[in-house]
């Protein structure tokens, strides 16, 4: 009988409609004026570099790797797109999808530490096996996947503001409630991941200094003399009939005293 299915591994023209895209796609925004540029190119050269797929079914398939080539080639206009046809599994589906955004540089960090995150959850593995699978050092995959702990709105605060992964590693050293005060602030001095290092520093340092209690500072002998002087000349004014007061107030490392002393004849005189 004559076998008509298509030979993995090889070169095929496969009609657009029937490529379903990765569920395992990272990447998540495309930009329009990238693609329009990518699809004129298309349109006079041709697809250069094919997209791989695996089949699903009979005439269905699912983009493995070239979401971002298959979106330009339904730009240009295309019925039909080059692929390469493959036979894999989705543990290996996943991982092609991410490893091929990441080492292109296609994706933002957030939608890399999104797609590690799905990575991780279909192979069931802990961190240590996966970053030994993916070929990246296991700090730097726990690194990205902290990058999640940010909400989402300040993640996109740092697309919008060409912040990098640097600074958003920063601010994750800081309590959840002060992350969103602190990047506006970088953004806005315009700090580099450096000096965004230096300025949470700073901060976490101010929240680890327990706010100072004022202090009774001793009452040195000169001072206790000068005070009881004081104390000793309202007594003897009182006690000859002139109202004299005084009020006695002590602050952090200073004595205040207010004396009044009337100028006009006492009471009766």
């Amino acid at each position: 009988m004559f076998d008509r299915r298509k030979p993995v591994g090889k070169v095929v023209a496969l009609p657009v409609e029937q490529i379903e895209p990765s569920p395992y796609q990272a990447r998540r925004v495309f930009d329009q004026e990238e693609l329009a540029g990518l699809a004129a190119s298309i349109r006079e050269n041709g697809l250069l570099q094919p997209v791989t797929v695996r089949r699903l079914g009979p005439d269905r398939y699912e983009l493995i790797a070239g979401e971002r080539r298959l979106r330009a080639c339904k730009l240009a206009g295309m019925d039909r797109v080059p692929a390469i046809l493959r036979d894999y599994q989705d543990d290996q589906t996943a991982a092609l999808s991410l490893l091929e955004n990441i080492q292109r540089a296609d994706l933002n960090p957030f939608e890399q530490a999104r797609g590690l995150q799905d990575v991780l959850a279909l192979w069931g593995c802990t961190q240590a096996e996966a970053a030994k699978r993916l070929g990246m050092a296991q700090p730097t995959l726990a690194n990205k996947l902290r990058l999640l702990q940010l909400t989402a709105d300040q993640q996109q605060f740092i697309l919008e503001n060409h912040l990098t992964e640097r600074h958003a590693r920063a601010v994750l050293r800081l309590p959840e409630n002060r992350r969103s005060e602190a990047l506006i602030t970088i953004s806005r001095r315009r700090m580099n991941a450096r000096a965004a290092d230096r300025y949470v520093e700073q901060l976490l340092q101010e929240t680890d200094t327990p706010a100072q209690k004022p202090r009774r500072l001793p009452m040195v002998r000169d001072v206790r003399i000068f005070v009881n002087t004081i104390d000793h000349a309202i007594r003897l004014m009182t006690d000859n009939g002139v109202p004299a007061t005084a009020r006695r107030e002590e602050g952090d490392g200073y004595i205040e005293y207010t004396v009044r002393i009337p100028t006009g004849p006492g009471p009766g005189k």
